[in-house]
Order: C-alpha cells, then structure tokens, then sequence
C-alpha cells in the first residue's frame, strides 16, 4: 500500500511539473493589433531577431530567403481582418479575415492575402495558392536601426511590416461602393 501511495505521489508530481512548463509565455508571442479606427486587425506571432540575421539570399544564413513564400510570423500563419471593403495596394478585397504571406526581395517584396484560414506556417502555401485574393508588390524601405521584433502595424490606410533592416507598407483605402 506504501508503495502504490508512493507510486501516486509521484505521477502527481511529475503531472504537475509538466503542467507548469506547459504555462511558460510563447517564444513568440501572438499579438493582435488595430488600426486607430478598427477597422483593420492583424494576429500574429512575433518572433524576435535574437541576432540572427533575418532576410538574405538562397545559400545565405538567413532566417528568410529572398524570393521564398513567408508567413510573416511565427507559429500559426498571420490574420488579417477587414470589417470593410478596401483597396488593398490597388486590388478590390472584400470584408473578411485572410492569411498574410509575404515573399520578401532585397528591394521590393510580394504581399499576399489569401483567403484559406488556419494555416500553420506557409508549409501548405503551395496547395492553398489557388485561394489567394491579391498579391501586391510594394518596395523595401531599409532601416538605419535593425528592428529586433517583427512588428506589423495596422493604420487607417495602410499595413507596415518592419523587421530587422526592412519594412514594407501596403496603401489600404476603404473601397466606396
């Protein structure tokens, strides 16, 4: 009988440790972020720079390869949400929540709302490619400071991603019908 309460004693503890490891915050944290008038919402995982060097070319060591299909995060692919219809860089988007990808470029990158939601990473992106709803190419502005944490920023009229050495915006008007 010692013994089986020692036995449960056990497992209790180990039971607890294992919980309370699985409470430690993300390394990246999701974050949700508005435009002023909330109208726009953007959920992401942000990951960090840590050092590392983020966006470079195929054979480099960066984190994100020039030319190659980004989930613009970490963890789960990045949502975002319209509660209007808007131009999004130039193309008619309607009202809804969509994944963000982007393919980063040395001077311009792609960036792609498509409309399969629950993505993990941009793993399937090749399968869902056929749901993508605009895909707009806007130009590179270097940082002269690196930015440690990926952020993107929602305003009235337009969304910024900044990383590292680089940020993009993307013009977003609400469409007048």
């Amino acid at each position: 009988m010692k013994n089986l309460i020692a036995v449960f004693t056990l497992l209790f503890a180990m039971v607890s440790l294992v919980q309370a490891q699985d409470k430690k915050p993300p390394m990246s944290p999701k974050i949700t972020a508005e435009s002023p008038d909330r109208s726009i919402t953007v959920v992401y995982g942000q990951p960090s720079k840590k050092g590392r060097v983020i966006f470079g070319a195929e054979g480099s060591n960066s984190l994100e390869k020039y030319g190659k299909v980004w989930r613009t995060g970490a963890n789960n692919a990045t949502e975002v949400t319209f509660k209007n219809d808007v131009m999004f860089g130039g193309k008619m988007v309607k009202a809804g929540t969509y994944t963000l990808f982007t393919i980063p470029g040395e001077k311009e990158w792609s960036v792609i709302l498509n409309g399969t939601l629950g993505q993990w990473g941009a793993y399937d992106y090749e399968k869902t490619k056929g749901t993508d709803v605009a895909m707009v190419k806007v130009p590179v502005s270097m940082n002269k400071t690196p930015i440690e944490k990926l952020t993107i920023t929602p305003s009235n009229n337009s969304i910024t991603i900044a990383w590292d050495n680089m940020t993009v915006s993307v013009p977003v008007m609400k469409h007048n019908s």
